[in-house]
């Protein structure tokens, strides 16, 4: 599936592991005795997000949302639109909105103010991945697996026109020479 000439491994299995793992303890201090709302942005996270959930210890709900960028170019803002929104109340409970990776922030502020709105106790990112140096809006990102460079990435959820999700491991593309 993963041709060699064009992508190398990133993060091994052990790797990842280690990552959620590291942020699952993170997670676990911080939210001790609280009601927690895991907010899974669609699609690229449901790998990381089942992951976690599993080694939490906070009484956890689940829901996802789908939002997509429509925008004139790279430098322009563009219109987020909302596909599938939060279905459970989050009033009053500790909400963290669950990346795979964060590139410019843009459709992340917007989900993040959008929840805010809602009067949840508090609202916290975290991210597998995040890609700080290609922000271009500011999003306090809270909790954050690794720190990346501006790289293509593919597997743990992280897709090529929608494949190669399913992969265990993390591969970047390999730009030619």
């Amino acid at each position: 599936m993963i041709d060699e000439k064009t992508f190398t491994k990133y993060l091994n299995s052990t790797d990842i592991e280690g990552i959620v793992a590291s942020l699952a303890n993170q997670l676990n201090r911080d939210y001790e005795g609280k009601q927690v709302v895991l907010i899974g942005v669609l699609k690229g996270c449901c790998v990381f997000i089942a992951d976690l959930c599993r080694q939490l210890k906070a009484d956890v709900e689940i829901d996802f949302v789908r939002l997509t960028s429509q925008g004139k170019g790279l430098t322009t803002p563009g219109t987020v639109s909302i596909v599938k929104d939060v279905s459970v109340d989050i009033r009053g409970k500790h909400v963290l909105i669950v990346e795979e990776i964060i590139d410019s922030g843009r459709t992340l502020k917007f989900l993040y103010d959008r929840l805010q709105a809602s009067q949840p106790a508090s609202v916290e990112v975290i991210t597998f991945l995040d890609k700080k140096d290609k922000r271009m809006i500011d999003v306090p990102v809270k909790y954050s697996g690794r720190q990346i460079d501006d790289q293509f990435l593919v597997g743990y959820g992280l897709d090529l026109e929608e494949k190669c999700r399913n992969l265990p491991e993390i591969y970047f593309l390999k730009y030619p020479n």
